[in-house]
């Protein structure tokens, strides 16, 4: 495995980790935003307090596959630094 390989596989690693709580506050602001639209309603602090909640909920739902995600790609790092000449 090269460097090449290690830099592709974080780049990877990273939009899986950070793609569905990006997606979920997206969506969320998107239907917020539409809400305040129809109704007329321009409360600042209405369009962040469902998006924090809903990033927080899918973060806490998602904490132990994203871990365990970075953890490998971690172990991979870490037994191939030999190869480096960084060890």
């Amino acid at each position: 495995m090269q460097i090449v390989d290690l830099a592709r596989d974080l780049l990877l690693t990273t939009l899986v980790i950070s793609g569905p709580i990006l997606l979920v506050g997206l969506v969320v602001g998107m239907a917020v935003s539409i809400l305040q639209a129809l109704t007329s309603v321009q409360e600042q602090s209405l369009s962040q307090i469902p998006k924090m909640l809903a990033v927080m909920g899918v973060s806490l739902l998602l904490l132990t596959p994203m871990l365990k995600l970075l953890c490998d790609y971690a172990e991979r790092v870490f037994s191939q630094l030999h190869t480096f000449g960084l060890s």
